[in-house]
This record gives C-alpha cells, sequence and structure tokens, in this order.
C-alpha cells in the first residue's frame, strides 16, 4: 500500500513526466527559461457603428494599419511585437472575429506562428467591449482586441483566470486615447510580471519557508504580512489563494464541500516579516507532505520557468483532494469495519497530510455524530504517533 502511495505522489511532483506535455515543451520546463513577451492592441468597430471622437483619434494614428472585413474593422493602437510580426497577427485575429470565436470578455488562448524568434508562441486574445448607449442599443458595437503572448499554449492556459481579470483592469484607462502613453502602454507592457510572474517571486521571497503557505494554504490559515509593499502582499495573497482547493471541482459535490470545510480549532495566523532577509515567518506550521514538495518548488523558480511552478502547484492540489475523497471513503468505511479503521491509520500515517485532512473531514462530517467518533480515534491515533515520534 505504502509503494502505491509513494509512487502516485512522486507522479504528481515529477512534472516532467506527465504524458500531456510534448517533447518541446518538456525541453523547455527543465531548462532555465528566457521568455520574450509581447503585446498588441486593436481598436474593433462594427462596419454598422459611427465611430466616436476618441476612436477617430486612434484611427488617424493608425490609419495605414487597419484590417477591414465586411461586417467590423480591426485597426492597431499599439504593439511590442516586431514589425514584419505584427501584420501576421492582424490576420489572424481577424480570422477569428470573422468566425465568431472571440467572445466579449472571455479570453482564448492558441498558438500562432509569427515572424518572431520564437516562431510559435503561445498567444492570449480578448475582446473588451464598450459599453452600448441606449439610444442605439442594437448597434454593432465597438471595442479593443488586447493579444497577449509568450510562453506556449498550455503554459498561458494555466493562467487564464489572471490574464481576464487582468485585461478587464484596462477598462478605465480605455477611455480616452490621450490615456495611450501614460497607462495602456505602460499596463499592457506588465502584463507577464503581474498576470503570471507573481507564483514565481513568492517561491523566491519564502525558499524553503514555502512548505509552510501551502500548508497554510491547505488548513485555511490566515497569512499577514508586514514591513512589504503592496505588491509582495497582493502576491502571497494571490498565491494562497492559488494554492487553496477551494473551488477546485464543481463536479465532486464531496471534494467542494471539503474545500470549502473550515477548522474548529483556531490557529494562529502565519506572519510573514519581511524586513529581514531572507523573511522572518512566525507561527508557521508544515508536515511531510507540504514538505515534500519543496524542492519541486524551488528547482522551478531557479529555472525561473513560471508555467512550471503553476503547474507543480496543480499537481500539489490535485494530490490533496486526492487524499481528502480517499479519507473520506475510509471513514465511511470504518462505520461498519475495525480492518477499514486499521487502514484509516495506515493512510494517515504513510499521506504525511493527516492533521489537515482530519480538519477538513472533522468540519464536514460535524453533524454525523458516527463519522465523528471515527475521527476522533484517529485523530488520537495521530497524536500518539506524533509523540513516540518526538
Amino acid at each position: 500500500m505504502f509503494t502505491s502511495q509513494t509512487s502516485s505522489f512522486q507522479d504528481s511532483i515529477d512534472v516532467e513526466e506527465r504524458e500531456d506535455f510534448d517533447s518541446e515543451e518538456l525541453a523547455g520546463f527543465t531548462q532555465k527559461v528566457q521568455l520574450s513577451c509581447y503585446y498588441t492592441i486593436y481598436l474593433y468597430q462594427g462596419t454598422r457603428s459611427e465611430a466616436s471622437g476618441e476612436n477617430v483619434s486612434w484611427n488617424q494614428r493608425r490609419a495605414d494599419s487597419t484590417a477591414s472585413q465586411d461586417d467590423f474593422s480591426l485597426t492597431l493602437v499599439d504593439s511590442s511585437l516586431p514589425s514584419e510580426a505584427e501584420p501576421e497577427l492582424r490576420t489572424y485575429i481577424s480570422r477569428r472575429l470573422s468566425k465568431g470565436a472571440l467572445l466579449g470578455g472571455m479570453g482564448n488562448i492558441a498558438t500562432v506562428e509569427l515572424s518572431v524568434p520564437e516562431q510559435a508562441v503561445g498567444c492570449y486574445c480578448c475582446l473588451l467591449e464598450q459599453e452600448r448607449s441606449p439610444e442605439q442599443p442594437d448597434a454593432d458595437g465597438n471595442g479593443y482586441v488586447i493579444c497577449f503572448m509568450g510562453g506556449s499554449e498550455k503554459g498561458l492556459n494555466l493562467f487564464r483566470l489572471e490574464l481576464d481579470k487582468y485585461v478587464q483592469g484596462l477598462r478605465s484607462s480605455l477611455q480616452a486615447p490621450e490615456n495611450l502613453e501614460t497607462e495602456v502602454r505602460p499596463y499592457l507592457s506588465q502584463w507577464y510580471e503581474e498576470s503570471v510572474m507573481h507564483i514565481h517571486r513568492v517561491v523566491q521571497l519564502v525558499q524553503n519557508n514555502i512548505s509552510f503557505l501551502l500548508h497554510a494554504a491547505l488548513s485555511h490559515t490566515h497569512v499577514e504580512v508586514v514591513n512589504s509593499d503592496e505588491r509582495t502582499k497582493a502576491d502571497v495573497t494571490r498565491f494562497i489563494k492559488a494554492a487553496s482547493l477551494q473551488g477546485l471541482s464543481q463536479q465532486d459535490t464531496t471534494a467542494a464541500s471539503l474545500c470549502k470545510a473550515i477548522s474548529e480549532d483556531t490557529l494562529s495566523d502565519l506572519s510573514i516579516d519581511c524586513s529581514t532577509s531572507p523573511p522572518t515567518l512566525t507561527n508557521g506550521i508544515s508536515n511531510r507532505f507540504c514538505d515534500d514538495w519543496i524542492q519541486a518548488f524551488l528547482n522551478a523558480a531557479e529555472r525561473c520557468n513560471p508555467f512550471l511552478l503553476r503547474q507543480i502547484l496543480e499537481n500539489f492540489k490535485l494530490k490533496a483532494i486526492q487524499d481528502m475523497n480517499s479519507l473520506k471513503r475510509f471513514v465511511r468505511q470504518a462505520e461498519m469495519s475495525h480492518y477499514a479503521l486499521f487502514r484509516c491509520c495506515q493512510f494517515l500515517q504513510g499521506c504525511g497530510n493527516g492533521d489537515v485532512l482530519l480538519q477538513n473531514a472533522r468540519a464536514e462530517h460535524s453533524d454525523l455524530p458516527e463519522a465523528c467518533s471515527i475521527i476522533t480515534v484517529l485523530e488520537d491515533f495521530l497524536r500518539e504517533q506524533s509523540q513516540a515520534q518526538a
């Protein structure tokens, strides 16, 4: 049984052996990554819509950089792509719009071939529609198509939610053309740092103490960051949210309820004091399960590969939710079988995450007396094991 558990756990950590990545992507995962990232923004206009004064300004700026179709036109506003690559991207976006493949506010990710050193890159594009006026509710809308390019399609897919949120942050700045130099361009140029690199920055910040943050995310422990800038505080908050199991499974109601379970015990907040280098962590709690993932995170951070880091984090969450489901099954069986109770004890001893699993199981089964009695026995077993080892 323990051999099987160890094998399954090692498969979760060894992202480089996963079958859902091709050989080229695996080669990129095992090397230090130096990514080139690009952005492009286009003005999108339905041909039946009259351009507003602000849109006329965009058109005057890029009058020779427009792709027109029967029902829309696409005008370049700004781009960091090489001059020979931008028309290729515009042709690709025009095809996607013609097929109705870009829906307002929803990002679309694909691989595109452009005249850039990488040749084929992952491309996130989103149609950000402007609000339609009450006077013309049925008129074809205007808006902006925003494109972010870098890494691979599968890599960008790991950050889809972050990219969607980042694009929405442009809405207010796009109301006036004069914001291009002061707001829009700086914002777009930071897409990779702000939407993709936050996990990497957190791992680099805490190093071996990353296990404390992983445990805090699983156990719903509040994390407080002091003596740091706002960006670091936001990075840690986003890391904890990304490592949390909340909302991981929508189809499995058991997993969903376990993700939302909150400990009945009062845990002290995990404090990260950034006034020292490295930061000082207070009230840090970890376990063998979280400790076993430290080296995988450090290796990926050393390679500067945020996509690998995110995949490792997803594997960490997947393994945790699998163990939670296994424990619930064992607890249900243990209500009718002493042997199943023995298997529960073996499982908790082997998985290294017993404290978190039982914490969530107790919250989930709080209204089931028989299950609670089983969980109490298991808690006593873990406590005795811990005292014996000490």
